[in-house]
């Protein structure tokens, strides 16, 4: 726009010197033959437009209700921070109990890669075990092949990867498609953290109900609770009367357990210029039990051996599998999976209207913390536009009326561009909002040109306000609909693309289309209309201005 505006002051004029002929020469035919279609057209919508200046009263209703239709169509609109785009790949993602090490996760890696080998669109993967978050966890993602080579989008092949994961026990598997925007947290989209003063155990039944009720709903495609009671705890209790008949401590105990179970190193090696510590313990297979533990032998005071379940009686206990926080709260965070075709919006709704105790509140993680925070700033930067432009064009036409005439425009445009959004072709996110925002501009010079030759005439003919807007329509006529032509052609491409990034385009080329066009109709007949009633009356100014140059004397005149 800044170098438009630069071509517009220095080089058109320029231009305008050089191609510009001579008003009687000889015009080639097809120049002709364009110039009587249009003077076709400007005689047919002069007429039209007197029709519409003669039921000016009717014209005002239809505005009225094409207002009432955007509160309409902007209530039901489906939200989201981003259309979900084929990026050309899939992430995995992957749990097993707690207490899972590498070789039990491991094998349930095979079902997927017979089912991978079996798609033609697959072309490699990758997995990666343990990490931060332990070895129970696997995440890994999926590669197609371009978009060229292949019929079924990134969508269907997680419908069917999902439908796999669904039966697989022991592991909780799912397939979800990356982000479509950068700065999220990782992790599932949907990220709902409850916060409870109540302990643990309580806040993981508050957490089981809800995940049941978000199961029920069939808004999701998956649903799991990071909270779970899937790691053992051994609970030794020792026989202390027995342990002193036999002279065993209970450091010796301690001493025992933490050498041979435990996980702490002695000391470390040099291997190849690398540091390796060493942790003595038993081999996996001889601790696996209650009973493997109980075979350990202690030291007793004599410097005999005697296994611990002498002494001892080791029992298993559920154990939660973490402790978590949140704004210094104990917390409970459920992830989940929409279902094809529900937006963000719809899911977080679906979330904050479920019934929850006394004392638990709700935050957000991931993308949906996401879009609670930066996805519905529309009316926010939607206000502070029309404010802008309402002061420049102020101060531009030293009114505040005539702006008000220029800008009455824009939430008419506004109902065309949310219409095929109602109608479900897009939904409300950052890209339509981008949309909006530079369809409030493109309309306002509509008006601009239309408005500015109006006061013009009324300067310079003395015409009143219908007469000169009437005029000024019919010449301003050309300019306008060359404007719309202009932008919506090369907003087509867009409407129409594929492959990489065409739910972003397609998402801003179908709000600038349908809003221009019916932005380009509303600006033709009802701003005509609404100049009738509030535009400034530029005729007393005219007047005023020639009597002062008459009240001058000869030689200023």
């Amino acid at each position: 726009m800044f170098v438009s505006g630069i071509v517009a002051l220095t080089l058109s004029p320029m231009m305008s010197s050089l191609l510009l002929q001579p008003a009687g020469r000889q015009k080639p035919a097809l120049e002709r033959h364009i110039e009587r279609q249009i003077g076709r057209l400007s005689t047919w919508y002069g007429a039209l437009l007197d029709r519409t200046l003669a039921v000016r009263g009717a014209v005002l209703l239809v505005g009225v209700v094409v207002l009432v239709a955007v509160g309409v169509f902007f209530s039901g609109l489906r939200h989201e921070l981003a259309p979900a785009e084929d990026q050309g790949g899939l992430n995995i993602i992957t749990r097993a109990p707690k207490y899972a090490a590498a070789s039990y996760t491991v094998p349930y890696l095979a079902p997927l890669d017979e089912l991978l080998d079996s798609m033609p669109e697959y072309q490699s993967s990758y997995i990666h075990i343990g990490g931060s978050r332990g070895e129970n966890q696997m995440y890994g993602g999926v590669i197609l092949k371009h978009w060229s080579e292949r019929e079924r989008s990134s969508a269907d092949i997680q419908r069917e990867i999902q439908a796999l994961g669904s039966k697989l026990e022991g592991v909780t598997f799912t397939a979800i498609q990356r982000a479509p925007l950068p700065g999220t947290s990782g992790g599932l989209p949907v990220q709902m953290v409850l916060r409870s003063a109540d302990p643990m155990p309580t806040l993981f039944q508050t957490a089981e109900i809800a995940k049941t009720a978000i199961a029920d709903s069939s808004m999701f495609a998956f649903v799991q609770n990071q909270l779970a009671y899937d790691s053992t705890q051994a609970h030794i209790s020792i026989d202390r009367a027995r342990a002193n008949e036999m002279g065993i401590t209970m450091q010796a105990i301690a001493d025992t357990l933490a050498v041979l179970v435990g996980d702490n190193y002695v000391n470390r090696f040099n291997f190849y210029e690398r540091s390796y510590e060493v942790i003595p313990q038993v081999r996996d297979a001889d601790r696996m039990t209650p009973e493997d533990i109980g075979r350990l032998h202690v030291k007793t005071a004599t410097g005999a051996l005697v296994p611990l379940s002498t002494v001892a009686t080791i029992t298993l206990r559920p154990q939660i599998n973490q402790l978590t926080q949140f704004g210094q709260m104990n917390s409970v965070t459920l992830e989940a999976v929409p279902a094809p075709g529900v937006t963000m919006g719809e899911a977080l709704a679906f979330l904050e209207s479920l019934p929850l105790p006394a004392g638990t509140t709700v935050d957000w993680l991931g993308e949906s913390r996401q879009f609670v925070q930066e996805g519905n700033r529309l009316l926010i930067s939607f206000g502070f536009a029309l404010i802008v432009i309402f002061l420049v064009l102020a101060a531009q036409f030293e009114s505040l009326r005539d702006p008000l005439v220029i800008l009455v425009t824009v939430p008419l445009a506004i109902c065309g561009a949310l219409a095929p959004l109602w109608l479900g072709y897009a939904t409300l996110n950052i890209y339509t909002q981008i949309g909006l925002i530079t369809l409030i501009g493109l309309i306002s010079k509509h008006g601009i040109l239309m408005v500015t030759f109006a006061n013009q005439i009324q300067h310079s003919e003395n015409l009143n306000r219908i007469e000169a807007i009437r005029k000024a329509a019919v010449v301003r006529m050309r300019p306008i609909l060359m404007t719309t032509a202009a932008m919506v052609t090369g907003l087509i491409p867009l409407v129409f693309a594929s492959g990489p990034g065409s739910a972003s385009h397609f998402s801003i080329g179908i709000v600038v289309v349908t809003g221009m066009l019916v932005g380009t109709l509303f600006t033709l007949f009802v701003l005509p209309t609404i100049y009738t009633f509030i535009a400034k009356d530029h005729r007393a100014s005219a007047a005023s201005s020639r009597e002062r140059e008459l009240a001058l004397p000869e030689s200023f005149a």
